[in-house]
């Protein structure tokens, strides 16, 4: 990605802004929610390392884990400097495929909350890490939408489809093992509901006008 670089910002009550201190009151706060996330994600993600079966989930969670330490350490640079990180941001690059089965199978027992560390198994493993990369996602956009450090803006924007890549990775590998199930509606109620819009109309843009920002 290309990082537009901060200018001189200027404060009302003391003068010039340093690059270090380009940030609004509120982006303080929103960074700091995004970074402490990233870091719970993480943890999350190393005690439940230990407890994983399937070498194919075990392969995701250590991609993701090595992939989001790059991306905190990132955000944290410019968090700290306002300025370009030394780094590039990255986009997350999973290996599943993207078929799901559709339909819902009978279970085996109802689900209920363990009473002994002793059931932890992949399935629940699964859904922990689905929970903490969702977690995550909508305190980024917040974080991203109120940030005024240009640098910071960006690197959060990049951030949120690896968010949405990985858990969408983490829910192929769940479908595929029957820890997800997804219904569908019927046929006729899909076509119904994606008959119920039309395209909405655009008017060409007439010549030597100014596209709008």
């Amino acid at each position: 990605m290309e990082f537009q670089q901060p200018q001189n910002h200027q404060n009302v009550e003391t003068g010039v802004v340093p690059p270090q201190m380009n940030h609004g009151g509120h982006e303080m706060f929103d960074v700091h929610e995004v970074l402490s996330g990233a870091i719970n994600t993480m943890n999350t993600y190393t005690m439940l390392s230990e407890h994983v079966q399937d070498p194919e989930l075990r392969d995701i969670l250590q991609r993701q884990k090595q992939f989001m330490a790059d991306e905190y350490n990132i955000t944290l640079e410019c968090f700290k400097t306002g300025q370009d990180p030394a780094k590039p941001t990255q986009s997350y690059k999973m290996k599943q495929g993207n078929d799901f089965t559709y339909g819902m199978q009978p279970t085996g027992q109802p689900q209920k909350p363990m009473q002994s560390a002793t059931e932890l198994n992949d399935e629940t493993i699964a859904l922990s890490m689905l929970n903490a990369v969702k977690s995550v996602a909508p305190v980024k956009t917040s974080a991203a939408m109120e940030a005024t450090n240009p640098v910071v803006r960006r690197v959060l924007a990049d951030s949120l489809p690896n968010c949405i890549e990985m858990a969408y990775e983490i829910s192929l590998y769940q479908n595929k093992h029957g820890y997800y199930q997804v219904p569908q509606l019927s046929q006729q109620d899909m076509q119904q509901m994606q008959s119920g819009y039309a395209p909405a109309p655009v008017q060409p843009q007439m010549p030597g006008s100014n596209p709008a920002h």
